[in-house]
């Protein structure tokens, strides 16, 4: 019986400035997902680990399944696959869980049925898997989960991705605060207009940050980590976050902000050491205001998912 597995990193949505538009992937952590052939055609969601029971194995609902299912569709495709996921990254936490999953799975299935498509091709699929856990299809998360590295949507109409140059040394620190905020409340409290001076700040920023990237130039990353449209008004939702802010600032963290949606925060930095004493830092904060946290550091992840075996 043919079998695949593939493995797809969590990833950091908005990076401050870049709301919708920018992402980037993380080393080590993310989610697994294993493909064996059926006998008889269809796709079903044999298991899931690490969810806690919380997702749904209804083909039609499912982020694996649903990705899939699009590629097949468009590959005009019929054929029997079993899937396995194996979650490694918490529900609802900004890190890009739902993405993981998919981007594993079509990584997966790609492997499956020889490779026919590109890894970027692979994108509309997953953002129709995104539409289906979220109700939005965005690419923020998928695209990095997929591609690795730094990446901007450019436009969704049609699609425009483009993978950006990472800056050797780059580290990223994720703080998840043992505390639950949904999507929908993270949103609602977004405004549905945004002054022009705030358009303008949010534009200038987006450039800096994509110019500091390619020119590797840390201070100008620094100085355009900055959200004025989101994060003024998601920051209020999450405990300890301006605390935070100071903590790890005073490490000398280039700066930091909420990973999509939140509450996870992410904080970038040069160098391992720095990411570290960003990780100390922030741990006595949560601490001092008595809620649990898990804290990670990473370099940039440039692979994205790939297939283990």
């Amino acid at each position: 019986m043919r079998s695949v597995k593939a493995f797809a990193p969590a990833t950091v949505a908005n990076v401050s400035c870049g709301f919708d538009i920018l992402g980037f992937a993380i080393e080590g952590m993310g989610d697994w997902v294993r493909l064996e052939e059926k006998d008889s055609p269809g796709l079903e969601v044999v298991s899931i680990t690490g969810d806690e029971g919380k997702l749904p194995k209804d083909v039609a609902k499912n982020t694996c399944s649903v990705a899939i299912q699009a590629m097949l569709d468009h590959l005009n495709v019929e054929i029997g696959m079993a899937i396995h996921l194996e979650k490694g990254l918490p529900l609802g936490s900004g890190m890009g869980s739902s993405a993981a999953s998919a981007a594993a799975a079509l990584v997966a299935a790609n492997e499956f049925l020889g490779n026919p498509l590109e890894k970027k091709e692979l994108l509309p699929f997953a953002i129709a898997a995104e539409k289906a856990a979220c109700g939005a299809g965005h690419a923020d998360n998928v695209a990095p989960s997929l591609l690795g590295g730094f990446v901007l949507i450019r436009d969704y109409h049609p699609l425009d991705v483009i993978k950006l140059h990472v800056p050797k040394g780059l580290y990223c620190t994720l703080l998840h605060p043992h505390f639950e905020l949904k999507t929908a409340d993270s949103r609602s409290v977004l405004r549905d207009s945004i002054p022009l001076k705030h358009s303008t700040i949010q534009s200038g920023n987006v450039a800096g940050l994509v110019a500091g990237l390619y020119e590797e130039d840390f201070d100008l990353i620094s100085r355009s980590l900055r959200d004025v449209i989101a994060e003024p008004y998601r920051s209020i939702l999450i405990p300890g976050f301006n605390e935070v802010r100071e903590a790890v600032k005073a490490t000398g963290a280039l700066g930091m902000g909420i990973s999509g949606s939140g509450p996870t925060l992410f904080c970038l930095s040069k160098g391992e050491e720095k990411a570290q004493a960003i990780a100390d830092a922030a741990k006595e904060v949560y601490q001092s205001i008595g809620l649990g946290v898990d804290v990670f550091f990473s370099a940039i992840n440039t692979l994205g998912g790939y297939v283990i075996d």
